[in-house]
């Protein structure tokens, strides 16, 4: 999986790297996006369950306006690190057109699987399950 460092919503420098001994969702969204409404609490449920094996990162794509961000993730509630998104980081992985996209990253840092548009929890979990 291409290495990034985007910044959260408070400004710190969030690497992938930073989570080597981890499995990494890694969740290309929007605010705007509804299928990427509808994952996010399961991304939620996933974080909050698997604590301590898993790691999930949102990373907007909110180009326009990445000040919606913080009063979107506010309102739903989200508790995993949110990274502000750019068209480079899309590209470094396959060109994200369709979103949600989301990437599962193995503890070796190789993706896993790829997931274009809305998917049950249960494929999630299923995948975590195969890596732990």
């Amino acid at each position: 999986a291409p290495d990034f460092t985007l910044s959260d919503m408070d400004g710190n420098e969030v690497s992938l790297s930073d989570f080597k001994v981890n499995i990494v969702i890694i969740n290309f969204w929007a605010t705007w996006c509804g299928p990427c409404r509808f994952e996010i609490p399961d991304l939620i449920d996933l974080q909050e369950k698997y604590n301590g094996d898993l790691v999930i990162l949102g990373v907007s794509l909110d180009y326009d306006g990445p000040s919606v961000v913080p009063q979107f993730a506010e309102r739903l509630g989200i508790s995993y690190p949110i990274l502000y998104g750019n068209g480079q980081i899309a590209q470094r992985y396959g060109g994200v057109t369709g979103i949600p996209t989301t990437f599962v990253i193995d503890r070796d840092m190789n993706v896993y699987k790829r997931y274009v548009g809305y998917r049950p929890q249960t494929v999630f979990e299923k995948d975590i399950q195969d890596l732990i």
